[in-house]
């Protein structure tokens, strides 16, 4: 479903000619590999450089949902590189490598660039792409993660979205900071990372530039087109906080507003949990159509109206600003990853409740360990392997949620916060493992925790009753009072699975 199509680059014979006027190492390099070797999803990302900074120049038409665009690559080759791979899926006009003219092949979501002269190890190269398309058009092997609605558009989407609108190496484990200007007619919003650093109109247009200083994963930079009612304020820990709110939401207006509000409140709770916020902005953007899911855009979350259908829904807010922790400052190796990202913003929700006197988090794991039988499918999935077909699947995020609850039983509360706190702090900004953490829990619990893992995390089944499991007696039944927090968690997360 996820896969995409690689090719093997083919790198053109150099003359004589060429040969005399380039610099020694001209012809001697290799080609980059098309993938980035992750085990769900091989084809994800490229090889032989990493990519430091992104410049990406937009100029976008709603009315026919019509993107030109050229993206300036600042990388460094981690090998002697004759040819290298890009991940996009739009209509390609010229790629210009170092300044000068390169032959590319494009299919699908991979296009192949041969620049004039190898590439040398370590050097400065910068790739310039300029592109013109329809996103909304582009089907990728039945992908289609551009959503187009009545009054511009939102580029969204997770593992795939960054191939329909900007160039990269679109795997998590290759981060950049980013510049991103984009040019709509007067009268529309753009909302994207980081800080708006200026908005100028001129002829009927307008641009809006935004700055992402911090190292950010290619699906979590965005860009929202629209008519929204932006607000500029000052948010927790001196930052500025911009939110907006698509001007169709109608009814739903105020429920979203007293939700993503609050999000200097949660982000001070999550501060208390995980450590210092890492970025240098918040916020959150609410949409009126096209989308059913919310995503932890690096920053500043996009959120589905659907969320505030009920009233007002806090949990939402907390799981995507949860993954400012878990998923964007400290973001996965590789797919296979992913229960740290989900199952500590799924945990984060149950930490809110216990706050907010909703239901504690022992509360809220007895009602999901008593809700699911033995031979319930739920068990049969293994958060720490889920398998590229359930990379997002429920267990993921809920049974992910109790094997935090159970570590926090076996392990006590202080000892399971030094070991978050010493998590974000040593990946700050990087990549890590499930491995890796068991191996941190294990180092700052002084306990030897493989059998709690293994069942939690890499076996299917359900885990049994016993305190080397962190499963207590009372999560046998049902509790006779359901925690109040119960359905706004189960809407949430309802939501959050239909993304995938």
């Amino acid at each position: 479903m996820f896969r995409r199509q690689g090719l093997r680059a083919t790198v053109a014979a150099c003359s004589a000619t060429a040969f005399l006027a380039a610099p020694a190492f001209a012809g001697t390099g290799t080609p980059g590999a098309p993938g980035a070797g992750d085990p769900y999803f091989p084809h994800y990302g490229n090889g032989g450089y990493d990519v430091s900074h992104y410049d990406i120049q937009l100029r976008y038409q709603p009315q026919d949902d019509h993107l030109t665009g050229t993206t300036t690559i600042v990388a460094k080759p981690t090998q002697d590189l004759s040819a290298f791979n890009l991940d996009f899926a739009l209509k390609v006009k010229s790629v210009r490598v170092n300044g000068q003219p390169a032959e590319f092949h494009h299919e699908g979501s991979e296009l192949t660039v041969t620049p004039p002269q190898t590439l040398p190890k370590g050097g400065l190269a910068t790739f310039v792409v300029d592109y013109d398309d329809v996103p909304s058009t582009v089907e990728v092997d039945g992908i289609k993660p551009w959503i187009r609605t009545s009054d511009g558009a939102l580029a969204v989407g997770e593992p795939e979205i960054a191939a329909w609108w900007f160039p990269s190496n679109d795997h998590p484990r290759d981060k950049a900071t980013y510049d991103i200007a984009v040019t709509v007619p007067d009268g529309n919003q753009v909302l994207s990372n980081g800080v708006n650093t200026r908005t100028s109109s001129m002829n009927g247009w307008t641009t809006w530039k935004w700055r992402d200083t911090k190292p950010t994963a290619s699906y979590l930079a965005f860009m929202a087109v629209g008519e929204y009612e932006v607000s500029n304020k000052t948010g927790a820990f001196g930052k500025p906080f911009v939110s907006a709110y698509s001007r169709g939401l109608g009814d739903l207006e105020g429920a979203a507003k007293a939700s993503v509000e609050r999000t200097p409140e949660v982000l001070d709770f999550l501060s208390g949990l995980f450590g210092e916020y890492p970025f240098e902005a918040e916020g959150g953007v609410v949409s009126s159509e096209g989308m059913n899911f919310a995503l932890e855009n690096q920053t500043r979350p996009t959120y589905s109206h659907k969320f505030f259908k009920d009233g007002a829904n806090t949990s939402v807010v907390v799981h995507e600003n949860a993954h400012q922790w878990f998923g964007d400052s400290v973001s996965v190796d590789t797919w296979r990853d992913i229960w740290l990202n989900e199952g500590f913003a799924s945990y984060a929700e149950w930490l809110w409740s216990e706050k907010q006197g909703t239901g504690t988090a022992q509360q809220l794991f007895d009602h999901y360990y008593a809700q699911y039988p033995a031979d319930d499918p739920f068990w049969q999935i293994k958060p720490g392997e889920p398998g590229a077909k359930d990379v997002f699947s429920d267990a993921v995020y809920d049974r992910g949620a109790m094997a935090l609850q159970a570590l926090r039983n076996v392990i006590g509360d202080r000892a399971l916060q030094d070991v978050v706190r010493s998590w974000v702090q040593q990946k700050q900004y990087s990549n890590g493992t499930i491995e890796e953490f068991i191996k941190l829990a294990e180092q700052r619990s002084g306990k030897q925790l493989d059998d709690f893992f293994k069942v939690w995390l890499f076996t299917s089944g359900k885990p049994p009753v016993g305190p080397q499991y962190g499963v207590p007696e009372t999560a046998t039944t049902h509790a006779a009072a359901v925690p109040k927090a119960v359905p706004e968690l189960d809407r949430t997360h309802a939501l959050l699975h239909e993304q995938h």
